[in-house]
């Protein structure tokens, strides 16, 4: 439909979950030229929402270091596709539980978002949890044994963001469309 045709990728490197490769194309007017690409499974989050005894809407958030960043970061829960074929419904239950653990009664689906389309196929699915059961926590690695586990009123997450203390991709996402949703009673 664009014209553009990908005539077929060089490994660089494998990783344990991602792999680098040179990919070749070709544009409609026939240039040849590369590109390199992060190859990826893609990744789950979801929005852990539940409500005080009042009615306030509040989420579940995780604080964690980030080694690209060489620091901590703020976002919901959430994993990369790691166990081959398990669909994403299951991955974002199994994250919820070894993370922060919340076992979700409720998964609904809110979108599919490519996190960083200049440089990696990674496709993330982003879910709201509801009915949620506490569990014990499955941690996996050290960034998830030292996490914190914050529970923050919505309205506080949103403010967050907009204070520049959320910088995470998919948690501003979540969060701003779990708040519209409730703001507009859409809900399910």
């Amino acid at each position: 439909m664009s014209g553009f045709r990908h005539l077929g990728d060089r490994l660089v490197h494998q990783g344990y979950i991602w792999h680098v490769a040179v990919a070749e194309f070709e544009s409609p007017d026939g240039e040849r030229f590369t590109r390199d690409i992060v190859r990826s499974p893609g990744a789950v989050a979801a929005v852990p929402l539940r409500y005080r005894a009042d009615g306030t809407p509040y989420v579940t958030l995780v604080r964690q270091y980030r080694a690209p960043f060489d620091d901590v970061v703020v976002e919901i829960p959430a994993g990369m596709r790691d166990v081959a074929d398990e669909p994403t419904e299951l991955t974002a239950a199994r994250e919820l539980v070894e993370e922060v653990g919340l076992d979700p009664g409720h998964l609904e689906f809110l979108t599919a978002f490519y996190p960083s389309v200049g440089m990696t196929d990674s496709v993330l699915h982003l879910y709201l949890a509801t009915d949620l059961v506490e569990v014990e926590r499955e941690t996996h690695g050290p960034e998830e044994t030292h996490m914190d586990v914050l529970h923050v009123d919505l309205s506080e997450a949103v403010d967050m963001i907009l204070r520049g203390e959320i910088h995470d991709a998919k948690t501003v996402i979540g969060l701003l469309m779990v708040e519209r949703r409730l703001r507009e009673g859409t809900h399910g």
